[in-house]
């Protein structure tokens, strides 16, 4: 199959690229490095047998015309869709950005797909959605953990520019169903990603760090002073939030089994995790317990918008699918992200 992966050179998708080469599928990578890393395309070229696998164009996903002629030229079949800016607080700060990239930049993707659908080889049939549980918003402890059917109400503009594609999927899909056009879509809702490839090739590098398994590894290898806990207060077992952390390798390998099971004529969601959560203090001792390294921890205040406890229940995937996150043992999921920093200090850089 030829897969269109957009943001392939960022973290997770990068991830997804690497398992789609070991099913044997045929990927182009649409990133405009804004954040993504060619070295990551670079280092899954090398690896990969038969290089010619995998393409890569800097692109904008807002380049209508140049997605469409990718389409017909590769003939691809589906489109991957991981492009996105991914910071909460950055949202606050610049909503139209997010507007524009985020729901502008896949309303671009969606267009093209539909002009694909003339092209000789069909066109676009199967659009896998990286959305996010952020379009859940705060909800009430009844609804932890999170299904599918939870009230999808963001509190910030990062949630809301991805609840809007899902809208947008939901409405493409059925007027091409009326139109007798074979596309579906799926729309995955995901937590904390963490973890690395195992082999050690790829990883996270992101600038700024933002999450809170890379911040504490910073820590533990000197990078950082230590690491800051905001508020240990919650009504959670030892005062801290607690998150859902599923495995980069597993989320990978959920885009993959969607895409190979999803049906035409539908637009499907589901929730990716482990079904169950972690506190901040238990992923710092965690951190501590595999890199063998204290970790100087303090006591912030509580941030707006942070609920006590986040996390999935992945029971609606695991019915229809049978797919089941591998990772679930925090230690080994850190001991990934490990591996790659202790051997990446600089990342890509590295």
């Amino acid at each position: 199959m030829s897969v269109l992966v957009t943001g392939g050179a960022g973290y997770i998708g990068s991830h997804a690229v690497q398992r789609l080469l070991a099913e044997g599928h045929d990927v182009v990578v649409v990133d405009n490095l804004f954040r993504g890393h060619l070295a990551a395309i670079d280092r899954l070229r090398q690896r990969a047998k038969g290089g010619d696998r995998l393409g890569f164009e800097r692109l904008d996903i807002g380049q209508t015309d140049a997605i469409e002629a990718i389409i017909r030229e590769r003939r691809i079949e589906t489109i991957m869709h991981f492009a996105a800016w991914t910071y909460v607080g950055e949202s606050v700060e610049k909503p139209v950005d997010y507007y524009t990239n985020n729901t502008a930049g896949s309303l671009s993707l969606i267009r093209a797909c539909e002009r694909s659908w003339s092209h000789s080889h069909g066109g676009v049939k199967r659009f896998v959605f990286s959305s996010t549980a952020a379009t859940y918003g705060e909800p009430p402890a009844e609804h932890v953990p999170i299904r599918e059917n939870c009230p999808q109400h963001p509190i910030n503009p990062y949630g809301a520019s991805k609840l809007m594609v899902e809208r947008m999927l939901i409405d493409a899909v059925s007027a091409a169903a009326r139109h007798g056009r074979n596309f579906g879509a799926a729309c995955l809702r995901y937590f904390n990603v963490a973890g690395a490839d195992r082999t050690g090739l790829i990883g996270e590098d992101h600038d700024p760090e933002t999450h809170l398994i890379p911040i504490a590894i910073q820590a533990a290898l000197g990078k950082r002073p230590g690491l800051t806990i905001f508020g240990d207060d919650y009504p959670t077992p030892d005062g801290t939030c607690i998150r859902d952390y599923v495995h980069v390798e597993d989320l990978a390998d959920a885009h993959v089994t969607v895409m190979q099971k999803m049906r035409a004529r539908e637009t499907v969601a589901y929730n990716l995790g482990i079904g169950r959560g972690y506190s901040v203090r238990e992923v710092a001792s965690a951190v501590e317990r595999v890199t063998g390294k204290p970790i100087p921890i303090t006591i912030g205040k509580r941030r707006a918008g942070d609920p006590p406890a986040l996390f999935a229940d992945p029971a609606k995937i695991r019915r229809e699918l049978g797919w089941n996150a591998g990772w679930t043992d925090l230690d080994r999921i850190i001991a990934t992200a490990w591996d790659w920093m202790r051997h990446n200090p600089d990342g890509y850089k590295s």
